[in-house]
């Protein structure tokens, strides 16, 4: 038998039977034991741990979506939600996690068995979740993780303007908006503490209107919230929201609200693919954050480009800050889009729980979520985890790592109708994966913590 064969039946053994029958499931079953018979109750065990193990199944072979549906959480976010069927809006509920989680994703890509960092990731998202402490201890005491909650002051939750968050929208079009966004700070949360589980976290919410708007006041609220993640000494910011690149976002204020020397900002690059040869979405777009794109993840060494994982050039900006002109060249000498990538197919999705359902009353509970909101966190809290943020600068100090601390992703493509095509100036690298950097992949993923 190979290394790489033994490797990912090792990984097949533990995933199948991890928490089928830990947290989620037995739960549903015990609430109601009183009330039905033994044998009813047993049936309905037997079904439930039989869908998460098909489910499981599914994540990993990279096929869920064969009888699954997938939407956007909101239309500013870059989290895209499993449905329960194809065209259905509903999220995909299972009784346990299904996706991947912290101990599959460190098997993965390599990481140390113990985390010892209490630096703070800070996440910023629109809207208010007020079952996010709840949610986030149900997460992490599934998983196998350390609690974390606002009591023992690992959590805590802000306004963008430093002030405390404000009170949850009731009704109308906000319940509306922050039910469906409470998925993408879910993922966001449950993908930080996967990444690190000993750091701290912090909850940075604007306005609910900004994950549905597209417009100079979003982008001006999450500098400000940028600015107030720095002012409380965290160690990375993450941004799952991805904007329109404007004259006022790509200067002045705006602009150096993101150059924080010492905070690792990572941006999702988006979830439509490559996105053309002038402007790729803000603030991914900027020279100090890094940006991050997606891969579909079938098990360790078994990682190809996500096709939907965003990438492309920013004309606006020479270089992303330390990105070498043997990357720049492939966007005509501009800012190239990813710098890193890690798993964001919604077909080998995470795990998430959720809910906060004051809209529809159906909450998703455990759910899968892919895009590349599931990896610019998980990457976020990496950098948090290494703790090697002194000359963090943008992605510099990836680029400056040796190639051995990455997972090189050589396969895949994220071009739509032949996107590359009608960019004849610039490289193919920037829709297909290869040897070396490339858009969909940056760098590749992560091989242990020695780029971080």
């Amino acid at each position: 038998m190979s290394a790489s064969t033994s490797a990912v039946r090792r990984w097949t053994t533990r995933i199948a039977v991890a928490t089928l029958v830990a947290g989620g499931v037995a739960l549903p079953i015990a609430a109601s034991a009183q009330s039905h018979p033994a044998s009813t109750t047993s049936a309905n065990a037997q079904s439930q741990q039989s869908q998460v193990a098909q489910l499981r199944q599914e994540v990993r072979s990279g096929t869920l979506l064969k009888d699954h549906g997938v939407r956007k959480a909101c239309p500013s976010c870059d989290a895209e939600v499993v449905t329960s069927a194809p065209g259905s809006a509903a999220p995909m509920s299972a009784a346990a996690p299904s996706g991947y989680g912290p101990s599959d994703l460190a098997s993965a890509y390599g990481l140390p068995s113990s985390s010892s960092s209490t630096g703070t990731i800070a996440i910023i998202d629109a809207g208010v979740d007020p079952n996010l402490a709840a949610d986030l201890a149900k997460y992490r005491s599934t998983e196998g993780l350390s609690a974390c909650g606002t009591d023992d002051g690992c959590l805590t939750l802000k306004n963008f303007d430093g002030g405390a968050q404000p009170a949850p929208q009731t009704s109308g079009d906000g319940a509306k908006a922050e039910e469906e966004i409470a998925v993408e700070t879910s993922l966001d949360m449950d993908m930080a503490s996967a990444a690190c589980p000993s750091c701290h976290l912090l909850e940075i919410s604007v306005p609910w209107q900004d994950g549905e708007n597209d417009n100079d006041t979003s982008s001006s609220d999450f500098s400000k919230a940028v600015s107030t993640a720095a002012a409380a000494n965290v160690s990375a910011v993450s941004i799952s929201y991805g904007y329109t690149a404007t004259s006022q976002n790509t200067s002045g204020d705006e602009l150096a609200a993101f150059n924080k020397k010492g905070v690792a900002i990572t941006v999702s690059t988006g979830d439509s693919g490559f996105n053309g040869g002038t402007h790729q979405s803000w603030p991914s777009d900027l020279p100090t954050v890094v940006a991050v794109g997606g891969t579909t993840l079938n098990g360790p060494g078994q990682e190809t480009a996500w096709s939907g994982g965003g990438s492309g050039c920013e004309t606006d900006f020479a270089a992303a800050t330390g990105q070498p002109s043997a990357v720049t060249k492939d966007c005509g000498g501009h800012r190239a889009a990813a710098d890193v990538s890690a798993d964001a197919d919604p077909n080998t999705g995470v795990a998430v729980y959720d809910t906060y359902a004051p809209s529809t009353n159906q909450p998703p509970n455990w759910t899968v979520v892919g895009g590349t909101s599931a990896s610019a966190p998980y990457i976020g809290g990496l950098f948090a985890r290494a703790g090697n943020l002194g000359e963090v600068n943008g992605p510099n100090t990836l680029y400056s790592a040796d190639s051995s601390n990455f997972n090189d992703i050589t396969s895949g493509n994220n071009e739509q109708n032949d996107q590359c095509a009608n960019y004849p100036s610039l490289d193919k690298a920037v829709c297909n994966a290869g040897t070396g950097w490339d858009g969909p992949t940056g760098l590749g993923s992560p091989k242990g913590l020695g780029a971080f």
